[in-house]
């Protein structure tokens, strides 16, 4: 007897996975610091913060196909916002549950203001009009100094409060029924359930009515309208929506690094996170946090590799380790958009968009939900 083809059996393999993966998102700090150093696991936090804003950017650009290159701008507003409410700039020192949420309601407003004027842009002309949003931005940021001194212009604002709440503050090490957990391990845990939550609510989103609005205005605009769709709001809510996990993303990033300066929200990091979401499979949850993880852990590894292989190999170091690093991580992402255009995990409809033959899909699918027929 085939047991797996019961759902009950289904539904406990599906528990028994979900506990071995949390497990494994529980020890990784711990594991990371012993085995790598503690260095790793900073990386490791700042893979989260990548994850959660390449999963607000997979709305604009996976659900509802508009091409968004001023996405860390909405990054920045959260994190000027909690910059200029909990440090010595102003001498305010807000709550961070009035701040997080008060960041990721203005990136969203924010974000509206973007969607307005570009409603009726497509393609290389909606690009354009959001990579001079961004801009517009963090020149705006850079300068805001004089007459009045909002900003601090190009110097930033350090002395930024850390993360805390009822007294307790994450930029310490504590001890928690007597494991000792440092900053890092803190701010790992907070950023992994902000994480979890924005999965969760993305995944609602995408089953939703307004989540296959979205996709039917990535297939067809034209057709969506036809149908009844209200395109214009149905685009203002997913600009919205993904400038908001922008905006929270942006909030944690300034506590956790305690100084940001507009140097941090360049086009470079609107362009990464792009390549986040197109490398792990646009409109795919699951290939979205996979291109985070690999674009965060990837150019790090590079870096601390690259010197010691020609070492090894040369006995002299040939090629600076940063530029050899580039140039190896571009490499890496030509290769795969020209084996996998569709992504590492593509969603299945992508995959079949982009496949020579749909049947061959098709029947796979088939195979794989209804068993096969041999």
């Amino acid at each position: 007897m085939n047991l797996g083809k019961f759902p009950y059996c289904k539904k406990c393999n599906a528990w028994r996975v979900f506990a071995v993966l949390a497990i494994v998102l529980l020890a990784l700090p711990f594991v990371t610091d012993a085995l790598l150093g503690r260095g790793w696991v900073r990386i490791a936090d700042f893979a989260l913060l990548y994850i959660m804003l390449a999963l607000g950017l997979n709305i604009v650009v996976g659900y509802a196909g508009l091409l968004d290159l001023g996405y860390v701008a909405f990054f920045a507003v959260g994190a000027y916002n909690y910059a200029l409410l909990s440090s010595p700039q102003f001498g305010l020192h807000w709550p961070v549950w009035v701040v997080l949420p008060l960041g990721g309601l203005l990136a969203g407003f924010f974000g509206v203001l973007l969607g307005a004027p570009t409603l009726r842009l497509r393609g290389d002309y909606l690009a354009i009009v959001t990579l001079g949003f961004g801009e517009i931005i963090r020149i705006f940021l850079n300068n805001l100094n004089a007459p009045v001194n909002v900003t601090n212009g190009p110097q930033g604002i350090s002395m930024i409060d850390p993360v805390q709440s009822g007294g307790i503050s994450l930029g310490t090490t504590k001890q928690v029924f007597g494991v000792t957990l440092p900053s890092v391990h803190l701010y790992y845990y907070l950023f992994l359930c902000f994480t979890l939550l924005v999965i969760f609510v993305s995944l609602r989103l995408e089953n939703s009515r307004i989540g296959r609005a979205w996709m039917a205005i990535r297939e067809d605009e034209v057709a969506a309208e036809a149908m009844g769709i209200n395109t214009r709001n149905i685009k203002l809510l997913a600009f919205s929506m993904g400038a908001t996990f922008g905006g929270l993303s942006g909030g944690l990033f300034a506590g956790f690094q305690g100084f940001i300066s507009p140097e941090s929200f360049s086009l470079t990091e609107s362009v990464m996170i792009l390549c986040m979401v197109v490398l792990g499979g646009m409109g795919n949850i699951g290939g979205v946090i996979l291109g985070g993880v690999l674009l965060v852990l990837l150019p790090e590894a590079l870096r601390n590799g690259a010197g010691p292989v020609q070492q090894w190999l040369f006995g002299k170091t040939l090629v600076d380790p940063e530029s050899l690093r580039m140039l190896l991580f571009g490499l890496a992402l030509v290769v795969v958009m020209l084996v996998r255009p569709a992504g590492l995990w593509p969603s299945t409809q992508r995959r079949r968009e982009l496949s020579d033959d749909d049947d061959d899909v098709v029947k796979q699918e088939l195979e794989s939900v209804y068993g096969s027929s041999k």
